[in-house]
């Protein structure tokens, strides 16, 4: 059978692990983007680094690295982060919330399918958020620009919010506990 495999991380821990400043901005990031923790913000600020670092390879190749970077800017575009005639330089000013709003989790809030960010994070989890007619069940799905307009319900829900019930006097209560 062998040895089971060793998964690597998608992301990397921050060199300086008790900077107050960075601790403050992801919790703001996670709060906002209703992440269910920073170790997701860690895996977006992946996303971006290893796109502008690429980006950042080919610009110093010249001529030939801008031939070299069409896939990449290709890629990008096809997520909605670029416009398509962008060039290696509009790379370098992708941010992680760029990243953060190509989320499936925030793209069913965006799109009314939900009323919240938790409300968005448990609807796709259990399974009522699709694709196409095909069921998605990870928030931290990066959406295409062309399946944004795709995203639906895969079964139908009220997310309404409903009324609460009237609360029971301690009289009817007690004739209740009697019968």
């Amino acid at each position: 059978m062998g040895d089971p495999r060793r998964i690597k991380n998608k992301y990397e821990t921050p060199r300086k692990v008790w900077d107050a400043e960075r601790i403050k901005t992801e919790k703001k990031l996670a709060s906002t983007y209703g992440l269910k923790n920073t170790r997701e913000v860690w895996i977006a600020l992946q996303h971006l680094k290893k796109a502008r670092r690429n980006a950042i390879r080919l610009i110093a190749l010249g001529k030939e690295g801008m031939e070299k970077g069409k896939p990449l800017l290709s890629r990008l575009a096809k997520l909605g982060l670029l416009s398509e005639n962008a060039t290696l330089e509009d790379v370098l000013s992708i941010t992680v919330e760029n990243f953060l709003d190509r989320r499936l989790q925030t793209r069913v809030v965006k799109k009314g399918l939900a009323r919240t960010m938790a409300q968005a994070r448990q609807l796709i989890t259990h399974g009522f958020i699709a694709i196409r007619g095909r069921r998605v069940t990870v928030p931290s799905y990066l959406v295409n620009a062309e399946e944004d307009a795709y995203i639906s319900y895969y079964r139908p829900i009220d997310i309404s919010p409903q009324e609460a019930k009237p609360e029971r006097s301690a009289a009817q209560a007690g004739a209740q506990r009697e019968s």
